[in-house]
């Protein structure tokens, strides 16, 4: 059995492929509340899950969206910053 690792590079950029208001989220994470979680399809074929972040009204399904790196939370009061991805619109 060997132990393969394949490594994949996307390019960020895909189309809203369906998304959900959600309002009441996970604990640790009220102060974002409402927020919209989406299903995005990468250029590339493959799906992700992902917050919308930027909007300035309600996403359309087929909108072109592009990854961007933004705060996720704060550990603790003076804790370290945790930063991932989330996905903007294409204006």
């Amino acid at each position: 059995m060997t132990n393969e690792t394949n490594t994949y590079q996307f390019s960020g950029y895909g189309e809203l492929y369906s998304y959900t208001l959600l309002q009441d989220p996970p604990s640790g994470y009220e102060w974002q509340s409402p927020y919209v979680i989406a299903l995005i399809k990468l250029e590339e074929g493959p799906m992700v899950l992902a917050q919308l972040t930027d909007l300035d009204g309600e996403p359309q399904i087929g909108d072109r969206v592009q990854m961007v790196t933004r705060k996720l939370t704060t550990d603790g009061a003076t804790g370290m910053i945790v930063y991932g991805y989330k996905f903007r619109a294409i204006r």
